[in-house]
């Protein structure tokens, strides 16, 4: 198996995209990325692109050929085009095929991609669309949405190891924060403890502002061998490990809903694979659909104790010139989170971390970082570790 590098990256602005299109939205981070590469379309061999629910939200399917099409890689090309789909962690899915290819030797310059154009169809088909990332049967169809489950994983929380309310809202508080200085997040604008704390009830005990929005948006990274990554690019940032794993889509099977156990297998695979341990991380981007998604996610992924997720991220330990910084880009909470295309972001991030482009939010002297993408209430996790050196 070969070392994969990414080599390029390009993301559009996150928000509600009125005036552009599902199609716009994915050539624009595509280019990006071939021209950060300095690569041609002509260069590409494959293309895999994550994509939770286009049928649904554009009323369009066959995205793989779609893409290829309106990205200028079908017609004379003829570039294998794939979609990749595991709810709201198919972008990171998506780069996990990626980095395998290539790593495979099948092929050489591929791009890993991520999309979602959520906000052109009512809330209320929307909501249902997501829901469909949980158990229909068992889940869907009893009235439970994702801001419930997740609900039910912070109330348990708070009873197991007394998280508090302040400690919840302080998770998006920091990565609000975080977002003021990312000029591609949805919510730029600082918040405080107890705006979050008075924003309107969703599901006891999460509020308005515990919750990650509805977003449109598209992310694209081009991958490339390692022998041949500082041939193609000056700064390339190579891929440590890719890992992924499952649990229960549904929660009451779960033997803890406290614990996403595909986060704990996925993070213990890649730790193995890149030969760290979590205190190696410098960086970190996780999965913080809700506030308590990211507190539950740095438990799991071994960056503190389990039930020490909250006082750590009130005693600023996640923040930027904390011990491990979380979600600089502002997370999915306040960068925004178009569920196909959220894997993708975070890798972005994370390149950019270590190659030194984020200037204000840029977390000093970063060698290794991390991302972690979740699928519904964790019936899936990927976890990528990315490193400016090559092993």
């Amino acid at each position: 198996m070969r070392d994969v590098a990414i080599i390029g990256v390009g993301c559009t602005n996150f928000g509600e995209m009125w005036e552009r299109s599902f199609r716009d939205l994915f050539v624009e981070a595509g280019l990006n990325a071939l021209e950060d590469a300095g690569t041609r379309g002509e260069d590409i061999e494959a293309l895999y692109v994550g994509n939770m629910s286009a049928g649904k939200f554009i009323d369009q399917e066959h995205i793989g050929a779609l893409i290829a099409d309106y990205a200028g890689l079908a017609g004379s090309l003829h570039i294998p085009s794939t979609r990749v789909e595991a709810a709201c962690a198919s972008g990171g899915l998506a780069l996990r095929d990626g980095v395998m290819v290539v790593a495979s030797g099948l092929h050489d310059i591929v791009i890993a991609a991520g999309v979602e154009k959520m906000t052109d169809v009512e809330t209320g088909v929307t909501i249902d669309a997501l829901a469909s990332a949980a158990d229909r049967e068992w889940e869907g169809f009893m009235g439970a949405t994702f801001p419930g489950l997740y609900a039910m994983m912070a109330r348990l929380h708070m009873h197991k190891y007394g998280t508090t309310r302040e400690q919840l809202a302080t998770v998006a508080v920091k990565n609000h924060h975080n977002a003021t200085m990312n000029p591609k997040a949805q919510y730029r604008k600082d918040i405080t403890i107890e705006e979050v704390m008075n924003s309107p009830l969703v599901a006891d005990p999460l509020r308005v502002y515990d919750c990650s929005p509805i977003t449109d948006g598209a992310a694209a990274v081009v991958l490339a061998p390692a022998e041949l990554a500082r041939k193609l690019n000056d700064a390339p940032i190579y891929v440590h490990a890719s890992a992924q794993a499952s649990d229960t889509i549904t929660l009451h099977d779960r033997r803890d809903i406290t614990t996403l156990d595909a986060t704990v297998y996925a993070a213990k695979r890649a730790y193995e694979m890149a030969g760290i341990s979590p205190k190696d991380v410098d960086v970190a981007e996780v999965h913080d659909c809700f506030t308590i998604a990211e507190i539950c996610a740095i438990e799991d992924l071994g960056f503190v104790q389990k039930g020490d997720g909250g006082p750590a991220t009130e005693e600023g330990m996640t923040a930027l010139g904390g011990k491990i910084p979380i979600n600089p880009s502002g997370g999915l909470k306040a960068c925004g989170h178009p569920v196909g295309a959220t894997g993708i972001k975070q890798a972005i991030e994370i390149a950019e971390q270590l190659r030194g482009d984020v200037r204000e939010r840029q977390v000093n002297g970063a060698e290794i970082g991390l991302t972690h993408n979740v699928g519904g209430t964790g019936g899936t996790a990927v976890v990528h570790i990315l490193s400016v050196n090559k092993r």
